[in-house]
Order: structure tokens, then C-alpha cells, then sequence
């Protein structure tokens, strides 16, 4: 029998699935390869990750009923962006855990006042990192880095 999960304990471990699997890539990308790109004027490898942690942030100070804090500069090497992943995925991870039922059950204020409730940012929150994973799977291929098939899962 499976022990009980919470509903934000569901949500904290499908965001780390997601974020588990681009953590995992992104340590087999050779650092000369943090600048590429699959097309002109698309984000690069560090770019990506800059989004996804920037984006993870975001969602959860919607979440949390502050506004965001200021994107910082862009990532000058992918060891920076790296880095980045590591330390918003511990703080989505603790955050999101950290909720309770009361909590999501709320509706908060989000992209510019909208009222949403907090279950649809965790879900905006799983897809958006699924979506730009795939994006980097791609663009891993492209540069000749075979993404792991299985992610261990704690």
C-alpha cells in the first residue's frame, strides 16, 4: 500500500519530476555548448534555465501573494545557469510542499490582478517546466548529448 500523499506533497513531486529530468541533462551539457540555440533568436541553454528558474519564482511569489522580484542579469556561463536550477528548484520544492489544504484551495491576484486559484498556478508551474523540457531535450540531441531516460526519484 502507497503511504498517504498531501495534495501539495502530489504537486511538489510532479514539479520534481520535471525538474529532476532537466537537472540531470543539464549536467551531461558540455559547458562550450551553453550558448546554443536551435534557431536564430531562439533562448540558448542558459537562457532556458535563466526562464525556468525566473519563471518558478514568479509563480510561486503569485502564489504567496507577492510581487515577483526583479529578473536578475542573464547567466554568463551554463555552470551560473546550472546553479540557478539547483537553487529555485530547493525553494519550489520547499515552497510548494509547505502548502496546505486552506492554501489550495485559495484564489490570489495574478498577471496583472486576474484572480486564479492557486491550484492553476501550480499547474502553470509543471507544465511550463514540461513544455520548455522538451525544449531542451531537443536542443540536447541537436548537440549530440543523448537525455537521461529515467530520473531517480527520492
Amino acid at each position: 500500500m502507497l503511504p498517504f500523499m498531501t495534495r501539495s506533497a502530489n504537486y511538489a513531486r510532479a514539479f520534481q519530476m520535471h525538474r529532476a529530468a532537466l537537472m540531470d541533462l543539464y549536467d551531461q551539457l558540455p559547458e562550450d555548448q551553453g550558448g546554443f540555440s536551435a534557431w536564430e533568436g531562439g533562448m540558448n541553454f542558459m537562457a532556458q534555465a535563466d526562464h525556468l528558474s525566473v519563471s518558478a519564482t514568479r509563480f510561486l511569489s503569485m502564489i504567496q501573494g507577492q510581487a515577483p522580484a526583479p529578473a536578475p542579469e542573464p547567466s554568463q556561463t551554463l555552470t551560473e545557469a546550472r546553479g540557478r536550477l539547483w537553487d529555485t528548484n530547493e525553494l519550489a520544492l520547499a515552497a510548494i510542499s509547505a502548502l496546505s489544504d486552506d492554501d489550495l484551495a485559495r484564489r490570489v491576484p495574478a498577471f496583472g490582478g486576474r484572480e486564479m486559484p492557486v491550484t492553476a498556478l501550480l499547474d502553470m508551474i509543471i507544465t511550463h517546466e514540461a513544455h520548455h523540457k522538451g525544449q531542451v531535450w531537443v536542443m540536447a540531441r541537436m548537440v549530440g548529448v543523448k537525455p537521461p531516460m529515467f530520473v531517480k526519484m527520492g
